[in-house]
């Protein structure tokens, strides 16, 4: 439930890898930095993960719910509560990047509630739930243009049918 790709769900599906690999294949990639997402990865110590990919010469950005401690080393953090849960007190100040994902229109309220929390520096983004995006869309631009420190993200890969 803490992420919307089904398929990630089922952790026996996917084959364990050593840190160590991890971090050397994505280094031989080409790519510059490294997104920890998917599910909740706070539910891990993330902290030999990060020290790997720094060591490889990798930017380490986190998206997390907040809603455990917060692990590694890390270059950017985005922060996307959830309802159902609320982040610890503690992450909020850790955040560059505050994602709410927009479901109904209460959520553009309860996420100037989370906005509250988080240091002026940090980035706002409000972003329309997939299959409510061509509803919420239209409450989140109007509410962007009364509160312009808030900005509008998108699921690209969604609109563009990449998995």
């Amino acid at each position: 439930h803490w992420c919307d790709v089904k398929e990630s769900w089922d952790a026996e599906r996917w084959p364990a890898v050593h840190i160590e690999e991890m971090a050397e294949n994505a280094a031989v990639s080409g790519a510059e930095m490294v997104v920890v997402t998917g599910g909740e990865p706070l539910m891990h110590d993330l902290t030999a993960l990060t020290k790997s990919l720094k060591t490889h010469g990798l930017r380490t950005h986190l998206e997390t719910s907040g809603t455990h401690p917060l692990t590694g080393n890390w270059d950017w953090v985005c922060l996307s509560p959830k309802k159902f849960k609320n982040p610890l007190d503690e992450v909020f100040p850790q955040a560059h990047e505050l994602k709410v994902i927009v479901y109904n229109k209460s959520d553009l309220q309860w996420g100037s509630q989370m906005a509250d929390k988080v240091g002026t520096a940090c980035k706002l983004y409000f972003q329309p739930e997939w299959s409510q995006s061509e509803e919420m869309l239209p409450h989140i631009i109007n509410h962007v243009k009364d509160n312009p420190r808030w900005e509008i993200s998108l699921q690209i890969h969604k609109f563009m049918n990449i998995p």
